[in-house]
């Protein structure tokens, strides 16, 4: 981590990666770069759907590999690269056929480390097998729900699940929500955590640095008009005046309060539901 001397105030108390000591310091593959039209949180209507986007530094996405479907092949990570549109880091994976992909890196693994995608390989960092074949208490990242349909959990920066149980074809999966919830043991998943742990350190120090990176400011319900928010008006400053906080739209939000629909489809899924409060 990087500490700053306070020379100005919003140098104080700043803190930031040392990207230099953690990154290869390799220029992004362009075959597999891509741009994209900025939609500012706007629909084809022009109407913003999602608040706070707008503006920031230009960016290209990274075609990051989630699927995973070169089995059998190992593999050597060439690179380890910045990506703007994820927490983690990026690794160039260089197949032994020659074919080159991005995927996420875990933590732990330096240019000239090797994984391999097959339901024989060893329990070793980064390598990718099926759920029912991993051991109890083995950390994962980068989990497929349904078998062949991509990695959907545990991708965010030094995140990780864990192995709980195997139980009749499922596998149950502790979250980082410390959410139990059975998958099928025929998906995949990484072995390790997912690099750049440090970045929940990261102090911003100014609005400004927010404003390179896209996101626009967050205006309080309550600095509002009744006409635009329901805990809007009053004279001078005021609470909400109501029991539950709620979202611009009316609906619940925050405090403890459930949000997620009671007959929604994974529940059957869920073995224990997440811990709510403060984390002992």
């Amino acid at each position: 981590m990087k500490h700053y001397k306070p020379t100005t105030k919003s140098q104080r108390g700043r803190v930031s990666l040392n990207y230099r000591a953690m990154l290869s310091g390799h220029a992004p593959t362009k075959s597999l770069l891509k741009g994209g039209r900025r939609m500012g949180g706007r629909n084809s209507f022009g109407r913003i759907t999602v608040r706070h986007q707008g503006g920031g530094h230009k960016q290209r996405h990274r075609d990051v590999d989630f699927r995973f479907d070169k089995k059998n092949i190992p593999a050597r990570i060439a690179s380890i690269e910045y990506d703007p549109f994820r927490s983690a880091f990026i690794g160039l994976a260089v197949y032994k056929d020659g074919e080159k992909r991005y995927v996420l890196l875990p933590r732990g693994v330096a240019v000239g480390g090797t994984f391999i995608v097959s339901e024989t390989a060893p329990l070793t960092l980064g390598n990718r097998l099926p759920l029912g074949k991993i051991p109890v208490g083995t950390f994962v990242y980068n989990i497929e729900l349904k078998p062949g349909n991509g990695a959907r959990l545990a991708r965010s920066a030094g995140n990780h699940c864990e192995i709980v149980a195997q139980d009749a074809g499922y596998t149950h999966v502790k979250l980082p929500s410390t959410e139990v919830r059975r998958i099928i043991d025929t998906a995949w998943a990484s072995v390790g955590e997912v690099s750049n742990e440090e970045h929940r350190l990261v102090v911003i120090g100014k609005a400004g640095r927010n404003r390179w990176k896209g996101k626009r400011p967050t205006v309080r319900g309550t600095a509002m008009n009744p006409v635009d928010h329901p805990h809007g008006g009053g004279e001078g400053r005021q609470g909400r005046g109501l029991r539950r906080a709620k979202t611009m739209w009316g609906k619940p939000s925050g405090k403890g309060q459930k949000t997620r629909h009671p007959k929604k489809y994974p529940n059957v899924f869920i073995v224990s539901r997440r811990k709510v409060g403060k984390r002992k």
